[in-house]
């Protein structure tokens, strides 16, 4: 077989696999029922350099099922919903410029709840 600049098929997989990272994403509070009620989202993306701000459209158009305008509003997402980076205030770390690293979890607290 031909892989290219790769002398095995592992060193190739070895490539390709680093070129991934596998983050968590988790939607609490009533978020999860625009993403079909499921509160963890074990995710995959290609390459590094992913910030929040990169990520947010990426669920919007891949994760969620319904109702975008609950979740974002403009390029952000909409207020009421609370976003931890590893546990942490998203403020802390630098909210939409945030560079995502393997292994992440991004969590997403609903705290709008209708009367």
């Amino acid at each position: 077989a031909e892989y290219g600049e790769f002398q095995t098929f592992q060193h190739y997989f070895k490539q390709i696999n680093l070129r991934i990272m596998n983050i968590t994403i988790e939607l609490s509070g009533g978020a999860e029922l625009l993403f079909d009620g499921k509160k963890r989202h074990e995710v995959s993306l290609p390459e590094e350099g992913w910030t929040i701000a990169k990520l947010l459209p990426w669920i919007r158009d891949n994760l969620l099922q319904e109702r975008p305008e609950l979740f974002m509003q403009g390029q952000t997402v909409k207020p009421g919903i609370l976003v931890l980076v590893n546990d942490a205030d998203w403020e802390l770390v630098g909210e939409m410029e945030y560079t995502l690293e393997k292994g992440d979890n991004i969590m997403f607290i609903s705290t709008l709840h209708g009367g």
